[in-house]
């Protein structure tokens, strides 16, 4: 388990790396993180707002009250929502961040929703999921078994003591489905980075917008 916590504080890290290299965020840009973590169960929740030096330029939006979030973070703006429409207007913000929220905000449907009002909001989006076909499950930590079909997957989880795992939990996504997604949504000028892990692609960077200059 710690060689797993290891790998997955490497991978946050090197994905920090890439937002700041790919987007390049200025002191004037202003951010939305989509899917901030109220409670911290790891160091690496809530990777933005602990690492970015102009917090002040951030806008937390998730579907908690912030009150252990908004200690943490004093300079950090919140807001919660219902989980579907952004409460925000076209274009308002520069960048929209969010890390491993895609595969948690239902079905296809919903996916396509969710990053249509990220274009909506955002003039520059960076976004992360998992790769469906890494061996290991990354929330749950189960090795292989998300192979399966999810209503057998399901019924397997509660075995290992997972079955908060089940249902609409999450949604894993391969590259050709989160093409897919992306193409359902509008979005046609894009760039997805694969993060690798020995052989395997761990997960996928997936950017667009203004400050990218990118096409797929």
């Amino acid at each position: 388990m710690k060689v797993l916590k290891k790998i997955s504080e490497l991978n946050r890290k090197r994905k920090w790396k890439l937002f700041l290299n790919l987007i390049k965020p200025d002191k004037d840009d202003t951010i939305l993180d989509v899917g901030f973590n109220e409670t911290e169960y790891s160091h690496v929740d809530n990777f933005l707002e602990k690492n970015y030096q102009y917090p002040e330029k951030i806008t937390a939006l998730g579907l908690k009250e912030a009150n252990e979030f908004a200690y943490r973070y004093p300079k950090v703006n919140t807001v919660k929502y219902d989980g579907r429409i952004f409460p925000f207007g076209d274009k308002n913000f520069d960048i929209c961040w969010s890390n491993a929220v895609l595969e948690h905000v239902g079905n296809r449907e919903k996916q396509i929703f969710f990053i249509k009002e990220i274009t909506r909001v955002s003039k520059s989006a960076y976004i992360t999921t998992p790769n469906i076909f890494f061996p290991i499950e990354v929330h749950t930590r189960v090795p292989l078994l998300h192979y399966l079909p999810k209503k057998i997957f399901d019924k397997i989880l509660p075995i290992f003591g997972k079955s908060w795992a089940t249902g609409n939990y999450m949604h894993l996504l391969s590259k050709k489905e989160l093409k897919d997604i992306l193409k359902e949504a509008g979005v046609s000028s894009y760039r997805i980075i694969e993060n690798k892990l020995l052989f395997f692609t761990l997960d996928f960077v997936i950017i667009w917008g203004e400050k990218t200059f990118c096409s797929d």
